[in-house]
């Protein structure tokens, strides 16, 4: 009975692999270059970062000419009539009149306090302050993409701690049974055994469960198909070498969120600029050349014509404006000081979510030896448990504590693995260095 046992476990060992192979293994690489091809926020994120490239141009900041072409044409049939000084009267019905007005018009400012210059400055800032945000959802995906990767490792190992339980489940009702048949054991020793492997198997079918449900949302995260089936790595191998002095040193230079504040602070100065170039005089270079064309039914003239090129400049200068002026450079120079509170603000945020995060990393690191060790212990003490089994010199109570004790040590385990990988992926994060 004890080799059909091992032969039945031999071949659903056998089964499972088979169903493996059948499966597509995906990587964490590949799921990373997945995600950053197809997530719908990535895509949204890279095409405003593009619209902020493209309105990087001397000619959205003010500073090329601007050329303009019209044409009017005017029309009209009407019954006239006139009366000269010498008082004759002239009169006739259904005159017509028309006139053409056309010509291209030229304008250029070539000076308005240099605000063009600020501007052109400021639109450079925003294309920064793009990718800035650019940078930070492609980390928050591909952090989420990891978290849910990894997720699947640890249920996929919960999976595997369930199905050695279920195996051990089968041989102590087997063992259960022959034992009932020669006498030595009473039929309760049956139903505790099949009550327990049916708990198993209920743990079974929960656990898988959220193991699809976990599939099903990182090809959500991957922006593919809900139905894909894919299989992970069944490990996890987390950077047990970070430094607390390294991953504060890169924040303070790549994390996004802290760089963005600095971008929004260069910008509130460069607005600050644009304003005061409003205290100083706008001169523009005006110049045209146009046709002018009229025909009259009644009238001293019957047809004019004229075309030509004109050409000029104007000059504003705000002298007085109800202190406008005054106020608006106010609050331009509070909104920077509202800019540097904020790049403040968001460093104490920063070192306070890296200290955070780092003790929760090493407490977890700390986890992963202890589990490890209980894990061992457990595989120990449900081995020894189970040769007594088999002798009877231990109760089925006994054998069903050392059992659950296993299946929670390895879970606990595995559970640790993810924590401390989650802890890691956090870091990685804030400090703006998660690879992919």
């Amino acid at each position: 009975m004890k080799t059909k046992t091992i032969l039945k476990s031999l071949i659903l060992f056998l089964f499972c692999i088979a169903k493996g192979n059948a499966q597509e293994i995906l990587t964490i690489e590949e799921a990373m270059k997945i995600a950053l091809e197809n997530n719908f926020e990535i895509k949204i994120a890279k095409n405003n970062s593009k619209i902020n490239e493209t309105n990087v141009t001397i000619g959205n900041a003010g500073m090329l000419p601007t050329a303009t072409a019209s044409v009017t044409d005017n029309n009209s049939i009407t019954n006239s009539s006139q009366t000269r000084q010498d008082g004759t009267t002239t009169s006739l019905d259904n005159a017509k009149n028309n006139s053409l007005n056309y010509g291209v018009s030229l304008g250029w400012t070539v000076f308005d306090g240099m605000k063009m210059f600020a501007r052109l400055d400021q639109l450079k800032e925003l294309q920064k302050l793009g990718d800035a945000e650019l940078k930070r959802t492609i980390l928050i995906k591909i952090a989420q993409v990891n978290s849910a990767y990894y997720d699947l490792v640890q249920q996929q190992q919960q999976l595997a701690a369930l199905d050695t339980t279920i195996v051990i489940s089968n041989q102590r009702l087997e063992l259960a049974k022959n034992r009932f048949t020669i006498g030595k054991a009473s039929k309760l020793e049956v139903l505790n055994a099949q009550v327990d492997l049916n708990s198993d198997q209920v743990a079974m079918l929960r656990q898988k469960e959220s193991y699809v449900n976990a599939k099903i949302l990182l090809n959500q995260y991957l922006a593919r198909d809900p139905k894909i089936d894919f299989k992970v790595t069944d490990q996890v191998t987390v950077d047990d070498k970070l430094i607390f002095a390294d991953l504060l040193d890169l924040a303070q230079k790549q994390n996004p969120g802290l760089e963005a504040q600095i971008i929004n602070k260069r910008i509130a100065e460069l607005q600050l600029k644009q304003v005061k170039a409003d205290r100083y005089p706008v001169i523009n270079l005006t110049s045209g050349y146009n046709f002018a064309e009229s025909q009259s039914s009644l009238g001293f003239t019957s047809e004019a014509s004229s075309r030509g090129l004109n050409y000029g400049f104007n000059a504003t200068l705000n002298i007085f404006d109800g202190f406008n002026q005054h106020r608006n450079e106010k609050i331009a120079k509070l909104q920077i000081e509202n800019s540097q509170i904020a790049i403040e603000q968001q460093n104490l945020i920063l070192n306070t979510q890296l200290s955070t995060a780092f003790q929760t990393y090493l407490t977890n690191i700390e986890l992963i030896g202890l589990e490890d060790d209980n894990e061992e212990i457990a595989r120990q003490n449900l081995s020894i448990t189970l040769d007594k089994f088999r002798i009877g010199t231990i109760t089925t109570l006994e054998f069903r504590t050392a059992q659950l004790n296993y299946v929670n040590a390895k879970v606990r385990y595995s559970n640790a693995q993810y924590q401390a990988k989650l802890s890691e992926i956090a870091l990685k994060e804030l400090a703006g260095n998660i690879s992919f």
